[in-house]
């Protein structure tokens, strides 16, 4: 009977055991869904959301509920814009400005609370996405606490008082030569990590803080978990240890001004050369023909960009580097969204839906536009016109691609120097490239061609 007894006790505690392995492993792969991996960004497309304008409501929970939808535009990272409570000393209109933080571990009412920000990220996550916060590390909203709880966390002017940082009246700018402030702000970051299962950070302004913080900061945050960052420049040193990504700003400027005429085909060559001097080999750029300070100070795309519109984003899509939709630009919004007030997207899926779908496709499962820390190459084929006139090959392992426009407002019969058998993506039809047979684009048109 003892021996039974052993025996019944021995076989309960392997049991248990067992179980016990078992779920630890069950939690370990549900980690593992969940963290962000270097392949992931070879394919994502990221998604600028805008909660206060994106829906009526302007709440986490409506924006939740379209989170499947953005999966059919290939979207895979959705960076949320500041999710705080706002600053109401000094506040700009009468919603103020997302970027005058009263507090960085708590959530902006208007929005919902805590438990509807972690249903947010539990939504994405089962759709394969991953979520980053705006991180304004570079100032605080004039009511912050820590202006009264810590004053010298703060830069001053000779009176004693914060200053502002450009003139942005709203903030206060905070001095990272003091370590208290180091700490605090990462325990704030790391808060977000634990509280809320976040990705990641976009950082605002991240040129205007010390290298040396992102570098610790980075550093502290993957003890954590693995994370995504984003920073609100274009800086290379920022991308030595510190930031996964940075903005492809001077690219974008120069889609607008091929747009409106100002500059031809050899600017861009000529910043495809700048980028592979200027930045290493897995540095990523973000490329966008709109975000939320562009659409609300600079003009619509179609302000900007006008018959370019498309080939331009077709074209963020097919160079090096990661892919941005902002909140609206999916359903072709013409409208310059109020900044510091509530406002509305109209959400009609038409052509710019269709297109984005289409693109985002391509993105999520063709490596020849690969664009993360092992991005494929990019090739310069020159025509007869390359004025022009921009062709381009992208390829990776057996997969190529070729990105072919007409970046004028004039018809263009042109000649290019390479040869070869393609699947035209739109029209999915096959295409035989030949260097003898020209070639005529109507002004702005273009083609993906892709290897069969």
């Amino acid at each position: 009977m003892k021996k039974l007894i052993a025996l019944i006790i021995l076989v309960n505690i392997v049991s248990c055991n067992t179980k016990g392995q078992n779920k630890k492993q069950t939690s370990e792969n549900k980690q593992i869904a969940h963290t962000i991996t270097d392949a992931d960004l070879e394919n994502s497309v990221i998604y600028e959301a805008n909660i206060r304008q994106y829906s009526p409501e302007g709440t986490f929970n409506a924006f939740t509920k379209d989170i499947p939808q953005l999966k059919q535009l290939g979207v895979k990272i959705i960076w949320l814009m500041p999710i705080y409570p706002i600053s109401k000393k000094e506040r700009k209109g009468p919603l103020g400005s997302y970027y005058a933080i009263q507090d960085y571990t708590k959530v902006n009412p208007e929005f919902g609370n805590l438990n509807d920000l972690k249903n947010l990220v539990k939504v994405a996550h089962k759709n394969g996405m991953f979520v980053i916060l705006d991180w304004v590390a570079n100032h605080t909203g004039r009511d912050h606490h820590w202006l009264t709880e810590h004053p010298d966390f703060y830069v001053r002017d000779d009176k004693g008082s914060p200053i502002a940082p450009f003139d942005w009246t709203d903030v206060a700018k905070l001095d990272y030569s003091n370590p208290n402030l180091r700490k605090a702000m990462v325990k704030e970051m790391q808060y977000w990590l634990k509280a809320a299962d976040i990705d990641g950070f976009r950082c605002d302004v991240a040129a205007q803080v010390p290298v040396d913080f992102w570098e610790d900061a980075v550093k502290k945050l993957k003890q954590v978990k693995p994370v995504f960052m984003l920073a609100e420049a274009w800086e290379p040193n920022l991308l030595v240890k510190a930031f996964d990504m940075a903005y492809g700003w001077d690219t974008y400027h120069i889609m607008n001004e091929i747009a409106q005429g100002k500059k031809n085909v050899y600017a861009w060559d000529k910043r495809m050369v700048q980028i592979d001097s200027m930045y290493q080999k897995d540095d990523i750029l973000m490329n966008f023909i709109t975000n939320h300070d562009e659409n609300s100070w600079n003009g619509t795309v179609k302000e900007r960009l006008g018959s370019a519109s498309e080939t331009m984003l077709a074209l963020t899509y097919c160079t090096p580097g990661m892919p941005l939709i902002y909140s609206g630009q999916e359903y072709g919004i013409d409208k310059r969204l109020r900044f510091f007030d509530k406002d509305t997207i109209q959400k009609t899926k038409g052509k710019v839906w269709q297109l984005l779908k289409k693109l985002g496709k391509l993105k999520n499962t063709n490596k020849a536009i690969n664009g993360g820390k092992k991005a494929a190459s990019y090739t310069k084929i020159h025509s007869s016109n390359d004025e022009n006139i921009l062709i381009f090959l992208r390829e990776k392992e057996d997969k190529r691609l070729i990105f072919m426009a007409n970046l004028s407002n004039t018809e263009v019969t042109f000649k290019y120097d390479f040869e070869g058998e393609f699947l035209d993506l739109f029209s999915n039809e096959n295409v035989k490239l030949s260097k003898e047979k020209p070639q005529t684009f109507k002004a702005w048109e273009y083609k993906i061609l892709l290897s069969k």
